[in-house]
């Protein structure tokens, strides 16, 4: 087998020699060229330029949200064993892919693991979401969220590590004084139903966990599963009470969807588009794409193959 490593060496647990332990494991079983990503948006064109059966990012969830873009922009991407599979090994701060996939997070096992379902064929095939002309594979949002993100890349431009400390800090920081907390500006929309005004914020998620704390899963629904449809999380307010409540929910609650007066959730849907009355913070996957005022989303069923 050939394939590509896509190293990001700015990720924030990839140490220098990770590449190598790549390239030693899978001696004998993958024919790897290896390249560093340079610049934001590299990974990218790197996969889609890509020869071979196989595509591995060592890197966090942003260099695996390139390099899936990479390969969905390849001619035949969707169709069974057009485009190559898809190994992740985690080297970032969040890592909510490669978590949601059943990976470990030490570098080394994740190697292991992916040695062993490479010599074993196992593969599976998984849905993205897709927000305008970006996919995404665990979630995307608007609002408050995005807003979040933005404000940790802020932090880690500046020298900041990104780590749990960091997110908390920038969600305080947001809430008190960064994010407008009276004027509900979205609006959801879905084929065949009325829409939904004022709300604050909404999180799209892929049937996946919306992120992960110290390693368990944040859920806006129950059994999560990449091939479902998109998942929708929504506040129509966003006082700390609710904030809290809907978190912990998440956190605690294995059987249900959050539930409250201020909290929304709908589940399984093809597609839906959310608009803002003025322009609003929006992220994919935790990497921020700027302001928008509208954003369609789609889920595309058995989009790309993943080892795993």
């Amino acid at each position: 087998m050939r394939g590509l490593l896509i190293v990001n060496p700015q990720a924030t647990t990839t140490t220098g020699n990770s590449a190598d332990l790549v390239i030693r494991s899978l001696t004998g079983l993958v024919d790897l060229d290896v390249e560093h990503t340079r610049y934001r948006g590299h990974a990218r064109e790197l996969a889609a330029a890509a020869r071979g059966d196989l595509v591995i990012v060592l890197g966090g969830d942003g260099a695996i949200n390139e390099a899936v873009n990479g390969i969905m922009s390849r001619p035949g991407a969707g169709i069974s064993g057009a485009a190559p599979l898809l190994a992740v090994i985690p080297g970032g701060g969040g890592n909510v892919f490669a978590q949601a996939l059943g990976l470990p997070l030490d570098t080394a096992a994740a190697i292991a693991r992916i040695r062993q379902d490479l010599e074993t064929g196992r593969y599976r095939t998984i849905g993205l979401g897709l927000a305008g002309d970006r996919y995404f594979t665990f979630s995307a949002g608007l609002g408050m969220d995005a807003e979040v993100v933005r404000e940790v890349e802020r932090l880690r431009a500046s020298g900041r590590r990104q780590s749990a400390t960091l997110f908390a800090w920038a969600i305080l920081r947001q809430y008190i004084s960064g994010t407008d907390r009276r004027t509900p500006a979205l609006t959801l929309e879905r084929d065949g139903q009325p829409a939904i005004s004022a709300l604050f914020m909404t999180a799209i998620t892929n049937r996946s966990p919306w992120t992960y704390v110290r390693g368990r899963a944040v859920l806006p629904v129950p059994n999560p599963d990449f091939n479902s449809g998109l998942d929708v999380l929504a506040l129509r307010k966003l006082r700390a009470t609710t904030i809290a409540s809907a978190v912990g929910q998440m956190l605690l609650v294995r059987h249900r969807s959050p539930r409250g007066r201020q909290v929304l959730t709908v589940t399984g849907l093809e597609s839906l588009t959310v608009r803002s009355v003025r322009p609003i913070a929006f992220q994919v996957d935790g990497d921020y794409l700027g302001e928008t005022e509208a954003v369609k989303f789609q889920f595309v069923p058995h989009a790309v193959r993943v080892v795993a």
